[in-house]
This record gives C-alpha cells, structure tokens and sequence, in this order.
C-alpha cells in the first residue's frame, strides 16, 4: 500500500489532485482511499488530503501519519507546517516550487527521504491558463510512487478529467497538456 499526504491551501486544488488520485488509481483496478482533511472552510486556510492505493484492500481508515510521500501544492506551508512529519525512512517529499534547490531544501531539517521540486504553478500557467498546479502535481505524484506507467497514467488521467469537467470539456485538453509535460519535469534536489 502507498501512503501519501497532501499539503496546500483552501482553493488551491489539493483536495481535487487527491480525490481525482482515488479516481485515477481506481480506473486502473486499485483499492484507493481519497479524502480531504480541513477546519473552517476559508480560501487560503491550511488543508490537508489524503491517499491509500492498494493492489489489496484497504482495512485502514484514519488519517495519514507515516506517509510514504508528501505533495506540497504551497511551499510557503514549509514554514509553518511540519510537512515531513512522520515521513517514512526513504519517503518522498514532492514540492511545488520554481526557487533554487537549496532555498526549498532549507525548508526541512534532518530528513531521511528525498526531496523532488516542479514548478507546477509554471506548467499550469503555460498549458491551462491558470495558476492551478493541482493537475502538474497529479502527474508528478503518480510517476514518483510508481503505481503505474506513464502510458497508463495518462490514459486514465484523461479519463478522470474527462468525467470530472463533463460539463466544461474545453478544459481537459489544456490538464492533458500538463499532466505530460509534468510527468518528465521532476527534478530530484537531494
């Protein structure tokens, strides 16, 4: 089973990427967990979401505490929020960031995992129109955990949007245009 949890804010798209993981991972025949965590619902407030895929079921019901990985959709949490908390040994921390290595590495103590940064904010700009760098993160996430291929992942990410934006297909194009320019724009930083 691959943990991984979610850090962002209200608006920003984290719980989205984490229910549309759940979508992705089922279409390719996993049991998946997807749900989002977050105290009053306000535009910026700190949220946290959560994923479980499994080629087995899934017993557990609970939040995330030793995660697998971790997707930062706003590295300004880097500052006020332990985001590697609980990070198992080997983990992976995933940081949406477009500053140098060494700035976004600042951002975490003694870690024993290792550390990947997209300028997801960039890619969605360039091929959405908008600064949402949920669907750029989708991808990046779903090629570090290694729960499928490439070739699949975007199939079944195209799926996943296709049904979500059913009442507004003029968007899905431009998140397939992200999702696979992200999948080659991770760059590991430690």
């Amino acid at each position: 089973m691959i943990e991984i949890r979610w850090h962002g804010r209200g608006g920003q798209g984290a719980k989205t990427a984490a229910l549309l993981l759940a979508d992705v991972g089922f279409s390719a025949g996993l049991f998946v967990q997807g749900f989002p965590e977050y105290g009053p619902e306000r535009m910026g407030a700190p949220i946290t979401a959560y994923n479980r895929l499994s080629k087995d079921e899934i017993r557990v019901h609970s939040n995330i505490y030793e995660p697998d990985m971790v997707v930062v959709v706003d590295e300004t949490l880097l500052k006020t929020v332990d985001v590697a908390a609980g990070l198992k040994t080997g983990g992976k921390v995933l940081v949406n960031s477009s500053r140098d290595p060494a700035e976004v590495l600042a951002g975490f103590g003694a870690l024993n995992g290792e550390v990947y940064a997209i300028d997801a904010v960039d890619i969605a700009v360039r091929t959405i129109g908008k600064p949402m760098p949920n669907s750029p993160l989708l991808s990046a996430a779903i090629r570090l955990s290694g729960i499928m291929g490439k070739d699949e992942a975007i199939a079944a990410m195209q799926g996943a949007f296709t049904e979500k934006f059913a009442s507004k297909p003029e968007v899905v194009g431009g998140n397939m245009k992200a999702v696979s320019e992200a999948w080659s724009a991770v760059l590991k930083i430690n």
